[in-house]
């Protein structure tokens, strides 16, 4: 069964305070959010300026959140519910706040990022977003078409950074990662930009929890042909399929799915090189740049 499979919008951009501005899909929960802090701020009798500076932002930043321009971090959000002493009510919006940040075809992928004890991912067209440099990132949202504005371009490098976190949660999910060959030779954005994507590989490869695979291209045999998608494992042993393409997405729940994809995914990782060759391989591509 298909549980998402939705349109994309347009994602989020990041704002000097590292915030960012909800794409169309999470508006309404935003502006809904704004209104409500404004109240709440406004029933405490503080000006934008001195609530601001308790939290530790401009007045210009505060109108921002208030007029849903702006996306506040977890962390402010639970600032202000204190200022405020506001019981909760702006930390109950925490969740979907966060949420609003990105494209609504990924939503539920970025829920279950957060909630996932595995995560296997193979990919054939480029560096998943989870390993991706910031310079990686600017390359390929540039060569987006239609051409997105570079205020757009800010918000969506924002968004995909934060997701990284799960590299340093604790306890550690187990990630695996396999690429085709083709993806690490691509040069998006130049020599420099692909040298510090493969310098910044064999960091994240090295750690514990983490595992990254190549496919070489004079493989033979590839059970991966269909193209790339995620395999995740909740907390409660749920799996979940996740696919994408062209700005939708399919998130599959159904038992049988999730197993024959794990299997499938089973079988690419056997057929590609071994993580330690894998680094390795990476290695020698960088001498070659």
């Amino acid at each position: 069964m298909t549980e998402v499979a939705r349109e994309g919008a347009d994602a989020v951009v990041a704002d000097d305070a590292g915030q960012a501005t909800a794409d169309t899909s999470g508006q309404a929960v935003v502006v809904a959010f704004g209104q409500t802090m404004k109240t709440l701020r406004v029933r405490a009798g503080l000006e934008r300026d001195e609530f601001g500076r308790r939290i530790g932002y401009s007045a210009s930043t505060v109108a921002s959140y208030e007029q849903g321009r702006r996306i506040p971090s977890p962390r402010t959000i639970e600032r202000a519910d204190e200022v405020l002493d506001a019981g909760g009510l702006l930390t109950v919006w925490k969740e979907q706040v966060e949420r609003a940040q990105y494209p609504v075809f990924f939503q539920g992928m970025a829920t279950l990022e957060k909630e996932a004890i595995e995560l296997l991912a193979y990919d054939a067209l480029v560096v998943k977003g989870l390993l991706q440099t910031e310079e990686y990132m600017r390359a390929l949202l540039a060569m987006r078409r239609p051409v997105l504005d570079q205020e757009t371009i800010e918000q969506r490098v924002a968004a995909r950074l934060a997701r990284q976190d799960i590299f340093d949660r604790r306890p550690s999910p187990l990630l695996s990662f396999v690429m085709d060959e083709s993806v690490l030779r691509h040069r998006y954005g130049g020599k420099g930009v692909l040298r510090g994507q493969l310098e910044h590989l064999l960091l994240v490869g090295n750690k514990r929890n983490v595992e990254i695979q190549v496919m070489p291209t004079v493989c033979e045999d590839n059970a991966g042909v269909n193209g790339p998608f995620t395999v995740v494992t909740r907390k409660d042993g749920k799996k979940f399929v996740y696919a994408e393409a062209q700005s939708t997405s399919t998130l599959q729940t159904d038992p049988e799915q999730t197993a024959l994809a794990a299997a499938r995914y089973g079988i690419i990782r056997s057929q590609a090189l071994t993580p330690r060759e894998s680094l390795e391989f990476v290695e020698r591509l960088l001498g070659e740049l």
